[in-house]
């Protein structure tokens, strides 16, 4: 790790840390935090994959749908219009409606094979926008004036990775450039972040054997052939698997390349100041 102590943190004037963890603990809330005060770049890297890797099958799937409406169909074939996808930190629709949901075309659902090729293309954007963390700290600095750097990063990290590998060519560029930081949530976290999913199911990114295996077993669980799956309750069934699944794999990375914090603690975090001391207190944990 580039830290190994509190100290190492305190007098470093070149901060730079990776938060990870699954989506809705509490990431994208500090790296928001740290970038409102003014002293902290935030690189997200879901941005970075929606806009730079995967903006243009994004933006030919929105004009696919388009091209069915024949209003549409005639301003797009004679340029008289401009379709475009308006995506930000905080809205990353785009990006999800792109990777949809597999299951019953009628319920908006994806032909497998297609959901599939769509997974494979974001673990690869993913790798790419991982990776490209390394150039944005200096991008940060040399053009922008940033001397500290939170990468806020996706939920699926886990699943772009080996934690137990330690010549993991992605691990091994970050720990060489950042903290890796996990926050890690209790029981009553992931119970909480189930509900939140039921009521409101998301498209996913999954680790290829794993949603393989997924797939078969809601199949045959449910006796139904692929394009007759609802794609909500494939999802919803999927992501309680998904968690306890990343859960391992989330502490692997935490051990082997990183620090821990709470989701408490992430939640307490209301200033720079306060995540300095969350972060030396991790890194004393980790020493001891």
């Amino acid at each position: 790790m580039i830290y190994n102590s509190p100290a190492d943190w305190k007098n470093d004037n070149r901060k730079r840390v990776l938060l990870f963890g699954m989506s809705g603990l509490g990431k994208t809330h500090i790296s928001n935090m740290l970038r409102a005060g003014g002293e902290w770049f935030h690189y997200s890297v879901d941005y970075r994959i929606g806009t730079r890797y995967m903006g243009e099958p994004i933006l030919d799937n929105i004009k696919r749908e388009a091209m069915k409406n024949p209003f549409l169909r005639d301003l797009l074939m004679s340029d008289s219009i401009h379709i475009g996808s308006n995506m930000t930190f905080d809205n990353l629709a785009p990006l999800s409606s792109y990777l949809g949901k597999p299951g019953d075309p009628a319920r908006g659902g994806l032909d497998i094979d297609q959901y599939i090729l769509r997974q494979e293309q974001h673990h690869r954007a993913e790798v790419s926008a991982l990776l490209d963390t390394v150039h944005f700290i200096d991008r940060a600095h040399d053009l922008y004036g940033y001397d500290n750097f939170v990468c806020d990063s996706g939920g699926s990290i886990c699943e772009v990775v080996n934690p137990d590998d330690p010549n993991d060519p992605v691990l091994r560029a970050l720990s060489e450039n950042v903290l890796l930081v996990w926050i890690k949530g209790t029981e009553d976290h992931n119970q909480s972040l189930i509900t939140r999913f039921d009521n409101d199911p998301k498209p996913m990114c999954y680790q290829g054997d794993f949603l393989s295996r997924m797939w078969n077993d809601y199949l045959s669980n449910n006796n139904c052939k692929a394009d007759e799956v609802n794609p909500d309750n494939f999802v919803r069934w999927a992501y309680s698997q998904a968690l306890a699944y990343r859960q391992p794999r989330y502490q692997s990375m935490a051990e082997n390349w990183g620090v821990t914090v709470s989701a408490d603690d992430v939640s307490g975090a209301t200033s720079a100041a306060s995540f300095d001391d969350m972060i030396m207190r991790a890194l004393a944990n980790h020493a001891a």
